[in-house]
C-alpha cells in the first residue's frame, strides 16, 4: 500500500474517531444553554452525556463482534448513518427526552458500530509494525484532540450560533466521512454464517448499565446506588459464567475469556480505562465549575480548554518519535505522572486565583500526559493478539475506554452536581488525582520492552 493510499484510508478512520470523541466532551460547555433552552437541570444534561458514553461502552463489544458477521466496512457505514440521524434529531430536540434519544441513544449506537471497525481496519490494513504504530498514533491523536478540543469548538459554535448548531456540525462531519470512506477497503470478507451471542450481548450491556446507573444515583440515594451496582456485578458475573460455558461447549461466545489471559493486554486495558476516566472526568468537572460557579459562558469555557487541546496535539504529534526512543511502559508512566501533576496544579493555582488563566498550566500538563500515553496503551492491547481476534479485542478495548469515559463523567459529575461549589470541585479533582496515581501504579507493571518498530 503506497503512502498516498494509506493517507486516503487513514483520513476517514481518524476523522471518525475525532467526531466520536468530540461528541463525548463538547456538551460540557453547553450545560447552561441546554438546561435553559430545554427547561431542565445541570443534572439532566449530565445524565444525557453519561448515557451517551454508557451506550457506547455497553454496545462496543457486540459492535466489535458484529464486524465479523456483517463486514467491517458495512458496520462502519451503518454506524455513520445511525450517528448522523441521531445528530440531526438532537439538533431539533424540543426537550430533554428527545435529546437523550438522539444524542445519547442513536449517536451512542452509531459510535458502537463504527469505532470497532476503525481499529480493526487499521490493524488489518497496516501490516508493517512501524506503519501500524504511526496509524494508531494519528487515530489516537484525533481522538485526544477531539475530546480536548470539544469544549472549544462546542463553545465557539454555541456562542456564535447556538447549541443546536453543534449537532448540525457533527452531522456535516459525518457526511464528509461517508464521502471519504469510499476509498476504504475491507481486507476480509464478511461471514454471514458466523454465530452471534445474543444472550451474552444482553448480559454484558445490562451489567454495565446497572453499574454506571448506580454511580449516577449516588447523590440522591445511597441504597439505590448499592443495589444497582450489586445487581450490575451479579449480571456481569452471570455474563462471565455464560461465556465460559459457551466456550466449553465448543460454541463461539460474545467474548472469549482467553482475551484476559494476556497479562500485558490486561494492564493495557486498565490504563486505557483510567486515561479516559481522567480526560472526561476533568473535562466535565472543570467545565461545570467554570459555568455554574464562576458564571463563564460557553466560549470563555471553551477557550480555557485550549491549553489541554494544545497539550494533546503537541505530544500526540511526537508520539511516533517517542515510541522509537522510549519503551511503552515509560511513556504510559510519564503520561500518568504528568496528569497527576496537572490535577495538582489545577487544585493549587485555581483555589488562590480569580483569573481563568490559572486553569491553563494544569490543563496543559493533563493534555501533554494524555497525548503521550494514549497510543502506547492501544498498541499494547491491539498488538497482543493475531488478526483473527482483532474483532473481539477491538470491541473490548473500545468498550473499556468508553466505560472509563462513562465512569469519569458519572463519578466526577455526581460529586460536582451534588454541591456545585468550589469545595465540590476540589473533591472531584482530588478523586481524579487518585485515579491518576492508580494508573501510574498499573503502568509500572507493564512489560519493559520497547515498542516494536
Amino acid at each position: 500500500m503506497t503512502s498516498a493510499v494509506r493517507r486516503r484510508v487513514l483520513a476517514p478512520l481518524a476523522l471518525a474517531q475525532f467526531i466520536c470523541s468530540f461528541a463525548g466532551s463538547n456538551m460540557n460547555v453547553m450545560i447552561n444553554d441546554i438546561s435553559r433552552d430545554l427547561d431542565t437541570s445541570v443534572q439532566g444534561v449530565q445524565v444525557a452525556i453519561t448515557v451517551f458514553l454508557l451506550v457506547m461502552a455497553a454496545l462496543m463489544i457486540p459492535g466489535g463482534r458484529a464486524t465479523d458477521r456483517f463486514g467491517r466496512k458495512r458496520c462502519f457505514l451503518a454506524g455513520l448513518a445511525v450517528y448522523g440521524v441521531g445528530a440531526l434529531l438532537s439538533a431539533a430536540a424540543p426537550g430533554l427526552g428527545v435529546l437523550i434519544l438522539g444524542n445519547s441513544i442513536l449517536e451512542g449506537i452509531g459510535t458502537a458500530l463504527l469505532i470497532p471497525p476503525v481499529y480493526i481496519l487499521t490493524t488489518l490494513l497496516f501490516h508493517d509494525l512501524t506503519a501500524r504504530a504511526r496509524a494508531f498514533g494519528v487515530i489516537m491523536a484525533a481522538g485526544g484532540v477531539g475530546a480536548a478540543a470539544g469544549p472549544l469548538i462546542g463553545g465557539l459554535i454555541t456562542s456564535g450560533i447556538g447549541w443546536r448548531a453543534a449537532f448540525v456540525f457533527q452531522a456535516l462531519v459525518i457526511a464528509v466521512i461517508l464521502l471519504l470512506s469510499r476509498s476504504v477497503p475491507d481486507p476480509l470478507p464478511p461471514d454471514p454464517a458466523r454465530s452471534f451471542d445474543v444472550r451474552g450481548a444482553v448480559l454484558s450491556a445490562v451489567g454495565l448499565v446497572l453499574v454506571v446507573l448506580g454511580i449516577l444515583a449516588a447523590d440522591d440515594n445511597l441504597w439505590l446506588t448499592a443495589a444497582s451496582m450489586a445487581a450490575g456485578a451479579l449480571v456481569l458475573a452471570w455474563f462471565l459464567h455464560w461465556v465460559r460455558g459457551e466456550e466449553r461447549a465448543g460454541r463461539e461466545p460474545l467474548l472469549s475469556v482467553g482475551l484476559f489471559r494476556n497479562r500485558a493486554s490486561n494492564l493495557g486495558l486498565i490504563t486505557q480505562n483510567l486515561q479516559w476516566l481522567l480526560l472526561m472526568g476533568t473535562s466535565f468537572t472543570v467545565a461545570t465549575y467554570l459555568q455554574v460557579v464562576r458564571g463563564y459562558d460557553a466560549v470563555q469555557t471553551g477557550v480555557i480548554f485550549t491549553a489541554a487541546t494544545l497539550g494533546v496535539l503537541s505530544s500526540s504529534l511526537a508520539a511516533e518519535r517517542l515510541a522509537k526512543r522510549r519503551p511503552q511502559r515509560t511513556l504510559v508512566m510519564a503520561g500518568f505522572g504528568a496528569c497527576v501533576v496537572g490535577v495538582g496544579v489545577l487544585l493549587a493555582l485555581v483555589r488562590g486565583s480569580p483569573t481563568p488563566w490559572a486553569f491553563a498550566p494544569g490543563l496543559l500538563l493533563i493534555g501533554l500526559g494524555l497525548g503521550v500515553m494514549l497510543t502506547p496503551s492501544v498498541n499494547v492491547v491491539q498488538s497482543a493478539f493475531p488478526e483473527e481476534r482483532q474483532g473481539e479485542i477491538s470491541g473490548l478495548s473500545r468498550s473499556v475506554s468508553n466505560l472509563g469515559s462513562s465512569f469519569g463523567t458519572a463519578i466526577a459529575g455526581t460529586i460536582v452536581v451534588s454541591g456545585l461549589s468550589a469545595h465540590a470541585y476540589a473533591t472531584a479533582m482530588a478523586v481524579l488525582a487518585a485515579v491518576g496515581l492508580l494508573g501510574l501504579a498499573t503502568a509500572a507493571l507493564l512489560p519493559r520492552g520497547r515498542t516494536p518498530t
